[in-house]
This record gives structure tokens, C-alpha cells and sequence, in this order.
């Protein structure tokens, strides 16, 4: 047995380098946020566009986000909302009818968001459309959306992210970590791949895509759970980038309990790996044959659950090194505890630190969100076991989150 030891310090380290070495890669493009993203300047509305709401049970949210496309710094006639029911035991189509929205009824059986958005193209592409842009029901947009989106796709655009904002950062602490989640996504995943000049990342709302590209791709044909994800690889492995649009700005309804934060995150770690099993074989293959930044980047994004789980992993091997070192029995637990416990304590700190810089840098500091900066660090820590089980079983069918906030975005100091 008195290997055990010197082969726990050994895995221990292993997965240390390993881990890293993927955490150095994202310290350096998150830092390339510090360059500003690029200004697309101002265009004449020229852009004619398709606006997807897939909509499941939203009767209650589905109003304010209409009214706030109806009300677009942008022609009335060079853009129809189409909500999309499906699988609804509500009355979101009249809902949707009344406020103003075109309706399509999905007619066939879905697991996914993704299915309903093939559908919904795959009926509407004849409309000669020029881009689509996608929304959740439970969003609310920001006037000059549409016009922003206009002036990135006449400079070349074929792909496009916004600015993810929250809707309901002081509901609950739950809602303040995933308001926090999303400005750290927009600021140093977006901003900086941006920056470092790759592609940024299609979020699963408030992202446009054009007719063009959707021709290149052979239509709309994700599968998996994680529609956007996919998208993303699609557009990469096509030789294109997702651009970063800031100023088109979305609100976003956040889960206000851990339950729905559970479902949520579980969707996208079972997304992920979903993804990642189908498209990193190709991504691998094609940066062999012409080696390129931007597919070993969207590589380092795919790996994310593996990095979560060696995390979990390492977590565990270091309190289990440092309880072997121990004389006793009560030696052994006390040191693997001191261990976790110092592991834990500088995941804290660091989460921490590293959500007070984005609410800093985003302008974001309100009292209102102490309980989300206190839980931030829990609110990622939890995201291991969920990988974890993810791993052991992924989530195939989309999960109902009911949403019931109609509000407009509560903004920082009011």
C-alpha cells in the first residue's frame, strides 16, 4: 500500500497541470476583453427580418416581449414576429394573437427548442427572409435590437450574438448568480473571444443568423438539446465567427430557485456533451488538415464538462493525498478535511473576486445583489455534481421552466 500515496500526489498533479493549462487559455481570451468590440456602424434599415419565438406554456410572459418588438427603432415592415406554440396546455397563441404576434403552430412532435426553430424555418423560409433572430418568450428587447443587428449584417455579419442583460437580478439569490453568470459571459467569454479575434458564442437568445449563412449550412439542421451551441460549431466548422453585438441588448427572465437553476444548468452541461460528441471528431479533423485559432478555441469551449468533472475529481484526489499522508486514522480525515476545506475556501475567494470585477467592469453594483455575490462561488460549485450526473445521464428532452415575471428589467439603483 505504500504506493498509494505517491500515485494520489501524482494524479493530483496530472489533473493540476492539466487543468491549468485550460484555465490559462481562458485568463488570456478573457482578457482580450480589453479591446474594444468593433463598431459597426450606422446603416439604413435595409435588413428584412424573420422573428422566432418559440413559446411552451407562456401566456403569462409572452405580452411584454411583443410589445417591446412592436415598439423597434426600426421599420414595422421589414420585420413580423412569429410566435411558435408548442406543446402548450395554455392560451399563449391568443395571447400572442392579441398582442400583435403572428402565429405558427408547431404541428409536429418536438423534444427541443432546436425542433421547433427547424420547423418554424423550414415553413417560413419561402417568406425571403433575410436573417432570423431568435428570442425566449420570456424576454424583453431593447429598442434599438433590430437596428443594431441591421448594422452588423450590412458590415459582413453573417452570424450574431448580443448583449445578454437580466431582467430580474434582486429577485432572489439564484437570480442574482445567473444575472452575474450572464455578465461574465458577456464581458469575458463574448467580449474576449471577440477581442482575441475568434468567434464568439450563439447563447440561445437575443442572436441573429443570416439567410446567407443558413444556405452555406444547408438550413436550419440542429439536433441536439443545445440548439445554440450547435449553431456555433456549425458556423465555426463553416471557416465563419459568431460576431458580438453589445449594444443589441435582450432581458432575460433568471431562474429564482436552485430547482430551476438545477433543470436549467443540467440542459446545458447534457447539451454540451451532446454537442461535443458529435462535432469535436470534425473540429479535430479539420484543424489537422488547416489548422485554425478559432477551431482550437470553440475545441478548449467543448471540453468545458470534462474540465468541471476533472475539477470534481481533483477536489477529491487532493483531500484523499493529503489523508494518506496521515499517521492515524483521525490524522488521515483531518488533513483530507483541511485539504477540501482550503480547496473550497480559494474557490470561493476567487469566484468571488472574479464577480465583483464583472459588476465593476459591467456597472452593474447594487446593494440589491449581495445575496447573489455571497452564493456566486455555490452557484458554480454546484455546477460539478450536475456535470457530473450529466455525464452519467444526459438530458434529451427539453424541460419545462415555467416563467411568470411580467415586469420590465429591474434596472441598478432603482
Amino acid at each position: 500500500m505504500d504506493w498509494l500515496f505517491p500515485a494520489a500526489l501524482a494524479l493530483t498533479g496530472t489533473m493540476g497541470v492539466l487543468m491549468s493549462l485550460w484555465g490559462l487559455w481562458y485568463l488570456v481570451s478573457g482578457l482580450a476583453c480589453v479591446r474594444r468590440p468593433m463598431d459597426y456602424g450606422f446603416h439604413p434599415a435595409r435588413t428584412k427580418f424573420a422573428v422566432l419565438i418559440a413559446a411552451r406554456n407562456e401566456e403569462l410572459v409572452v405580452g411584454p416581449l411583443i410589445n417591446s418588438l412592436l415598439m423597434q427603432d426600426y421599420p414595422a415592415e421589414l420585420y413580423d414576429i412569429w410566435v411558435i406554440p408548442n406543446n402548450c396546455t395554455d392560451n399563449t397563441a391568443l395571447a400572442a394573437r392579441n398582442c400583435g404576434a403572428k402565429v405558427l403552430e408547431c404541428t409536429v412532435p418536438v423534444k427541443s427548442k432546436g425542433e421547433v426553430l427547424r420547423f418554424a424555418y423550414n415553413r417560413l423560409r419561402g417568406r425571403r427572409y433575410d436573417a432570423w433572430l431568435v428570442f425566449d418568450a420570456d424576454n424583453v428587447v431593447d429598442s434599438r435590437f433590430l437596428a443594431e443587428m441591421n448594422n452588423a449584417r450590412l458590415a459582413g455579419v453573417l452570424a450574431a450574438q448580443g448583449y445578454r442583460d437580466s431582467k430580474n437580478p434582486y429577485d432572489t439569490a439564484v437570480s442574482g448568480c445567473s444575472s452575474i453568470y450572464y455578465w461574465m459571459m458577456d464581458r469575458f467569454h463574448n467580449g474576449g473571444k471577440t477581442g482575441l479575434g475568434v468567434s464568439a458564442m450563439i447563447g440561445g437568445t437575443g442572436f441573429m443568423v443570416t439567410q446567407k449563412l443558413l444556405d452555406r449550412l444547408g438550413g436550419w439542421r440542429t439536433e441536439t438539446i443545445s440548439e445554440d451551441l450547435e449553431l456555433t460549431a456549425q458556423t465555426v466548422l463553416a471557416g465563419e465567427k459568431v460576431a458580438y453585438v453589445p449594444k443589441a441588448i435582450t432581458y432575460d427572465e433568471q431562474p429564482l430557485t436552485w430547482e430551476q437553476s438545477f433543470t436549467q444548468r443540467r440542459r446545458w452541461s447534457s447539451g454540451t456533451l451532446q454537442v461535443a460528441q458529435r462535432y469535436l471528431s470534425e473540429l479535430g479533423e479539420q484543424q489537422t488538415r488547416k489548422p485554425r485559432l478559432a477551431l482550437f478555441d470553440f475545441e478548449a469551449t467543448l471540453l468545458l464538462p470534462a474540465y468541471q468533472l476533472s475539477a470534481l475529481a481533483g477536489l477529491v484526489c487532493t483531500a484523499l493525498a493529503a489523508s494518506l499522508g496521515g499517521r492515524s486514522l483521525l490524522q488521515a480525515l483531518a488533513l483530507g478535511l483541511t485539504a477540501a476545506c482550503g480547496n473550497l475556501a480559494w474557490a470561493a475567494l476567487t469566484a468571488t473576486a472574479a464577480a465583483g470585477v464583472v459588476l465593476t467592469l459591467e456597472h452593474k453594483w447594487d446593494r440589491r445583489l449581495w445575496k447573489g455575490l455571497c452564493a456566486y462561488w455555490l452557484f458554480l460549485l454546484t455546477w460539478l455534481p450536475i456535470t457530473a450526473v450529466s455525464f452519467w445521464k444526459k438530458t434529451t428532452v427539453w424541460e419545462e421552466i415555467r416563467h411568470t415575471r411580467t415586469m420590465a428589467p429591474q434596472l441598478p439603483g432603482r
